[in-house]
């Protein structure tokens, strides 16, 4: 299949025709829209007291394999907020549990793994990811796409260098002491991780889209804490392999990272069609970054919400001011919704991008 094909003409030949024309995907195709669509990453979630009722002594791991929570969590920012996109509720590690890994999700620190891989023999542990190993995932995507009709779905999945630093360091990092130290000192070991890591990833998200995923997006939450040049040399070849691996499918691909403002053009290189831009660098300026041939995602900073509507509305305006050239924009805040936002100020977020970008 070619890569221009539409997301309906897809191998599985399930995702909903219906979406095609969504002014969110219009967007990522760098196609004129009928107003900015929006989004925001973790608006399914923490800030939702309909969220939290739901979630109550339900552990988060248990809470992505139940297909009914997932499309019922999935779906309240739709309902609440307008946003003109779904994202699946889930968590980055999801793959890594299911091929085996022992990992947890505790509360208020976040994945921790139980034997960190740091040797050869650590990698070998890593096995491939088959659809049966998520079947709740192909079972949840039928579910929402049925409930969703005209409104895309965005899967996703972290990244392999974001994956690599939690096996490595056996949990969230300040410094990414380990990782970094097998980066240099082990080059080949770490290469064969994250190659390994991408072929785990890019089976998920192979899931994901056959199962009826629109988009979906590649999270590389803490890349930020590389230079140029080892990103580059270290980092780009893995995330590149999977982004060649879904190209096929022909549903746009966004990559995301915070504090990836130096990283930005090689991100794009790294083969999205939407580069995702936190709130560090102006949109103008990542548009020249990044360069041609990219839609852009962001990238309002989500403690913005936290202020007066008025404040929010004056912010909103300079973002939606520096994407008036852009070939594509998709408005998103600069990383995900905060756990005690109103989501009110979400709400009115989305009316009034709306409102100010209709065309």
């Amino acid at each position: 299949m070619s890569a221009n094909q539409s997301p309906d003409q897809s191998p599985a030949g399930q995702p909903p025709t219906a979406t095609y024309d969504s002014a969110f995907l219009k967007a990522c195709r760098r196609e004129p829209v009928p107003h900015t669509p929006v989004w925001f990453m973790r608006q399914a979630g923490r800030s939702l007291p309909e969220y939290r009722k739901v979630r109550e002594g339900i552990p988060m791991l248990e809470s992505c394999m139940r297909p009914e929570l997932v499309t019922e969590i999935t779906l309240q920012p739709v309902r609440r907020h307008g946003v003109d996109a779904a994202i699946y509720f889930s968590d980055i590690v999801v793959p890594l549990k299911a091929i085996g890994v022992d990992l947890d999700i505790k509360p208020g620190v976040g994945p921790v793994v139980e034997n960190p891989v740091r040797t050869r023999a650590d990698l070998a542990r890593l096995r491939d990811l088959t659809p049966e190993d998520v079947s709740y995932v192909t079972e949840a995507f039928g579910l929402l796409t049925a409930e969703l009709g005209a409104t895309p779905l965005i899967g996703f999945a972290g990244a392999p260098f974001t994956l690599a630093s939690y096996l490595v360091e056996g949990g969230p990092s300040r410094n990414h002491e380990h990782t970094k130290a097998m980066m240099y000192g082990d080059p080949q070991l770490w290469a064969d991780l994250l190659d390994r890591l991408a072929e785990i990833t890019a089976a998920f998200l192979k899931v994901q889209i056959e199962a009826g995923a629109s988009a979906v997006q590649l999270f590389d939450s803490w890349v930020g804490a590389l230079a140029p040049a080892d990103y580059r040399r270290s980092v780009l070849p893995a995330s590149a392999k999977v982004f060649d691996a879904v190209a096929g499918y022909g549903v746009p691909r966004i990559h995301f990272g915070v504090g990836t403002g130096e990283l930005l053009g090689l991100m794009g290189e790294a083969g999205a069609d939407v580069v995702g831009v936190d709130w560090r660098v102006p949109l103008d300026e990542a548009a020249r970054r990044v360069g041609p041939g990219k839609a852009l995602q962001g990238n309002l900073d989500p403690a913005v919400l936290f202020s007066s509507r008025e404040a929010v509305e004056t912010k909103t305006d300079e973002i939606l001011a520096a994407a008036e050239g852009l070939e594509g924009h998709v408005f998103n805040l600069g990383h995900g919704v905060l756990p005690t936002t109103d989501p009110d100020a979400l709400t009115r977020l989305v009316e009034y991008v709306h409102t100010r970008t209709a065309r």
